[in-house]
């Protein structure tokens, strides 16, 4: 009985162990989003609202679409307006892209960093982006939006009638761009 109530024992310190284990080493990866992939590089172009292109050190051209947002599109009220912010935010600087993946387009999917901006989230803010509901994760970037909402920046200015969801407004748009 002894030596039965022992292994049972043993097995369960053993699964504890682990378990334990397997606990620390979620804890320091997730305590480290550097370690996620990033690339750094220029823009050297801005296609839209939330589409760049990234040049990097290795001159590698990547065309990547801003996550957890979606922008007016170019024929769409304040499409043209949500680019040129865009562009005046980060155009020729330098950024940091911490890659989430590849759309079915083949853009790098990313959020993009210059100096301590969260330029994905400074759309929102600024009102030339909505939150992607669809894709969105970042649960701050609702209050943000909310808040250029109430506060009518940006594409919030618009009539109510204009105010279109894009992921609405390519439904509904013969012509999808992208």
């Amino acid at each position: 009985m002894t030596f039965h109530f022992q292994k049972i024992h043993y097995q369960t310190t053993m699964r504890t162990h682990h378990l334990l284990v397997i606990a620390i080493f979620l804890v320091i990866f997730s305590a480290f989003p550097a370690l996620a992939e990033q690339l750094s590089g220029r823009v050297v172009g801005v296609h839209d609202g939330d589409t760049i292109t990234v040049l990097t050190a290795d001159k590698r051209s990547v065309r990547t679409r801003l996550v957890e947002i979606d922008a007016p599109e170019s024929g769409q009220p304040y499409g043209t307006r949500a680019k040129q912010a865009l562009s005046g935010l980060i155009f020729d600087k330098q950024v940091i892209v911490e890659i989430s993946g590849i759309d079915r387009y083949g853009r790098t999917l990313g959020r993009i960093f210059h100096g301590g901006m969260d330029v994905n989230a400074e759309m929102v803010r600024l009102g030339y982006a909505w939150v992607y509901r669809r894709y969105a994760a970042d649960e701050t970037l609702f209050d943000l939006e909310e808040a250029a909402r109430a506060a009518k920046r940006g594409l919030w200015s618009l009539p109510l009638r204009d105010q279109v969801p894009p992921w609405e407004w390519r439904r509904k748009s013969p012509a999808r761009t992208r």
